[in-house]
């Protein structure tokens, strides 16, 4: 497709989704613009976008398309102001924002006028963030649910897919409310479960000293999203509120049940509880993309000697297989050690499997 494409955001979204636009279309002009001037200008020296916008007015009204890869209060503010520009008449408008009856309802000032919006989620995302980490395979396989608004018919959804055919997500269109509660649920709650954890686990080391070290395997990884940018997930919790109270009440009453189960201290029971979890858990799709970016660990049983960290990223490196993380779970004197690598997909991790396999007699194990 030809045309000019602003994106407004240039995050890891943002950077992603230009690289996509622009591996599929390399006619389209794609212009950058943000807030913070930094970004945008390694945007540019990047190659992810073509130009960078001195002024958002202007850029905006020679726009064919408009992608708002910005924080969800931050996108309300914008399209407000482009209900004062002077727009295309055939603009597509969309979003990547992680809730959305708000933004929807705030985009009825632009369907008034006729302009086009389509909100968007792409349910991807990365342990890293910035432009400098924009992938153009962050989308692959994942599910991108769009919303459309009052203004926009099927060829706009249509038009839409096309231009972002390049991310090889899997398309989903979903009513505004449906889209918060199913976030809500697999995505928003979760967060704010990992945080509570982790505050009691605060509490509980003022008195306990020992915590901090025993917490360093299990329990940082099973509360690791609480590592997320708090300003991104104090607006997302703003946004979905009300969805959020309403899981809050129902964990409430969940909790209360769980306090019987053990009061009650009946053995099958307890069983029950955890083997319901345990099998509805076990048939959750493995290969699917979620609502929050999967971990593909590797372990790596290594000996304490110097230079073992080195030797084994060393192989990796020479078969070209990045990774997004490494550390150490535990290292004493005479005994093994657990590397614990993560990788990007689970197909570097497969040939990261392969590669150890083949250079090294160290156990390995999936995470």
């Amino acid at each position: 497709m030809n045309g000019t494409v602003l994106i407004i955001g240039m995050g890891l979204i943002g950077g992603s989704l230009a690289l996509c636009i622009k591996k599929e279309h390399p006619d389209a002009k794609i212009i950058g613009h943000d807030v913070n001037d930094k970004e945008v200008r390694l945007g540019r020296s990047l190659g992810i976008i073509d130009e960078m916008a001195l002024s958002l007015q202007h850029a905006a009204e020679q726009a064919d398309l408009i992608i708002l890869s910005t924080p969800v209060f931050q996108t309300e503010t914008i399209i407000e102001q482009f209900g004062t520009f002077s727009l295309k008449e055939n603009v597509l408008i969309t979003d990547t924002g992680s809730t959305k009856e708000p933004i929807m309802k705030k985009s009825v000032l632009l369907s008034r006028k006729g302009i086009q919006f389509i909100g968007g989620h792409p349910m991807a995302g990365s342990h890293k963030s910035g432009v400098a980490a924009a992938k153009e395979i962050l989308f692959e396989n994942a599910f991108y649910m769009l919303t459309p608004g009052s203004g926009a018919n099927e060829n706009n959804v249509s038009e839409l897919q096309e231009w972002l055919k390049g991310t090889h997500a899997k398309f989903l269109i979903v009513e505004p409310g449906e889209h918060d509660e199913l976030t809500g649920m697999i995505s928003h709650f979760p967060h704010i479960i990992a945080a509570s954890l982790v505050h009691r686990a605060k509490v509980s080391s003022a008195s306990h000293p020992y915590l901090r070290r025993l917490a360093a395997g299990g329990f940082r990884d099973i509360t690791r999203i609480a590592s997320s940018n708090p300003t991104m997930w104090k607006d997302i919790t703003m946004q979905n509120r009300s969805v959020l109270l309403s899981l809050l009440e129902e964990w409430k009453l969940e909790m209360e049940e769980v306090a019987s189960i053990v009061e009650t201290n009946d053995p099958q029971r307890i069983y029950d509880y955890f083997n319901d979890a345990k099998s509805f858990r076990d048939d959750l799709p493995i290969l699917e993309k979620g609502a929050i970016p999967s971990f593909y660990d590797l372990f790596v049983d290594v000996p304490d000697y110097p230079g073992v960290i080195s030797e084994v990223t060393g192989y990796l490196a020479q078969e070209k297989i990045s990774l997004t993380n490494i550390r150490i779970m535990e290292t004493r004197e005479d005994i093994y050690g657990v590397l614990v690598i993560s990788f990007q997909t689970s197909e570097d991790r497969e040939r990261a499997l392969r590669c150890l396999k083949k250079q090294t007699n160290y156990e390995l194990f999936l995470g």
